[in-house]
């Protein structure tokens, strides 16, 4: 796949393309990228995804605390592993949201991305103030020469049932829910800082991992079975999101213990794939008692890895 942004400007290859925001990249969002691909390959077209960075809500509702499945740099992952012939990011702008329904037809779509097919949702707007809509769209098609295919509602509710569900699920802690919809295990992504390394005082250190986008989804608070992939090996353990009750704490951090792991990875980039929920995070009366429970954490999480692996 390869990636296009305000560095380099799209080939002008003939393209089919499917637009929108894909967060997650979840089932539904891979079966509308199936259909593009298969497009593509049947009429020798090259298959895109448009999508916009920042997300729109980001920049015209700023006070909006949104929050998404993917940073930007885990969308373009996901997106490089479903056979994609170019992904086009968009910086989306004050400037960009104005433009009308018109010139983004033919600037973007047209003259930029070389558009000869659309795959595109029912109910998709566009333009300024989404003023425009797709029966529009197919009207601009037969001015511009390019086809529009429209996803059928059934398809479109798949996504957005999918979308909502799986971040509910994310934020009540439910992780084996929002894994089914997601079709993967969702993921955390940061830089492995020093922490107080009161974990390491009692037989389990960890791995503290900043994320410095703030705008990521973070699970609810409590313990999680984890794995990451690292250097070539997959390494289960578990992880810990909350504020550090028993010692006092306050501020959230996000504490990874691996199993059978000797290795310093900090300032290494970690990317921790999260299973299963253990149980909400508690304050112990003693930190004594807290080892105590972390050892029947892990109890638990060896039982279920067994069973997962």
């Amino acid at each position: 796949m390869k990636l296009y942004d305000n560095q380099n400007s799209y080939s002008k290859k003939p393209s089919v393309i499917t637009i929108g925001t894909f967060d997650g990249v979840h089932i539904g969002h891979q079966k509308i990228i199936e259909r593009l691909v298969k497009v593509g390959k049947n009429k020798s077209l090259e298959s895109v995804v448009l999508t916009f960075f920042p997300h729109p809500r980001m920049v015209l509702q700023k006070e909006s605390n949104i929050e998404l499945l993917n940073t930007i740099d885990e969308r373009k992952d996901l997106l490089s592993k479903l056979n994609l012939q170019a992904l086009v990011i968009k910086t989306f702008t004050v400037k960009f949201a104005n433009l009308s329904a018109r010139d983004y037809v033919k600037r973007v779509l047209v003259e930029e991305l070389n558009a000869k097919h659309i795959i595109i949702g029912y109910d998709h707007h566009f333009g300024k103030n989404r003023s425009a809509n797709i029966e529009d769209l197919k009207i601009y098609g037969k001015e511009f020469g390019f086809d529009v295919e429209e996803i059928s509602a059934q398809d479109i509710k798949d996504v957005a049932v999918s979308s909502t569900k799986i971040r509910n699920a994310i934020s009540n802690g439910e992780l084996q829910t929002a894994n089914t919809y997601l079709g993967y295990p969702y993921f955390l992504t940061g830089i492995v800082v020093r922490g107080k390394g009161l974990g390491k005082q009692i037989q389990f250190p960890t791995a503290n991992l900043q994320i410095k986008e703030d705008y990521k989804l973070i699970p609810k608070n409590g313990v999680y079975v984890v794995h990451s992939v690292i250097d070539g090996l997959t390494v289960y353990g578990m992880m810990n999101i909350g504020t550090n009750p028993t010692v006092n704490g306050t501020s959230q951090s996000i504490e990874v213990h691996f199993f059978n792991l000797d290795k310093d990875l900090y300032d290494d980039t970690l990317k921790v794939h999260i299973l299963s929920r253990i149980r909400d995070e508690q304050k112990f009366q003693s930190v004594a008692l807290l080892q105590e429970q972390l050892k029947l954490d892990q109890e638990h999480a060896l039982k279920y890895i067994s069973v997962y692996e």
